[in-house]
């Protein structure tokens, strides 16, 4: 099993910066990659964006260029670095980790961290 907690979610202006945390603890070894995921109110929650084991990463088209996704190993932690926010980004963020192989593959969520970005 895999942990995950978020944190760094809060309200900020729109043009301004947030940086999201996913720390994860538990059987981390067989992590394939995290993503970072957000749904808005009535809407489907949509992959923002994903980084595997071997450092690979993709984003959204919505935030390309705005929005870096990193991790520290040392600290079992997988960072989105937000930019350039608009309110359009006003979301709750879940991490995912993508875990395991085979028959025994599957997805882990934290509990979400609200970001909310005022015009």
């Amino acid at each position: 099993q895999v942990q995950l907690v978020e944190s760094g979610g809060g309200l900020v202006q729109a043009g301004g910066s947030l940086k999201l945390s996913c720390t994860a603890s538990g059987s981390i070894g067989d992590i394939n990659a995290i993503g970072w995921y957000r749904q808005a109110p009535g809407k489907q929650r949509v992959l923002v964006a994903v980084i595997t084991s071997d450092n690979h990463t993709d984003y959204a088209d919505s935030v390309k260029g705005r929005f870096t996704i990193s991790r520290d190993n040392a600290k079992n932690t997988v960072y989105l670095h937000m930019n350039s926010l608009k309110p359009e980004d006003t979301s709750v963020y879940y991490c995912n980790a993508d875990h395991g192989y085979g028959s025994s593959r599957r997805g882990y969520w934290g509990q979400g961290t609200q970001v909310t970005v005022s015009s």
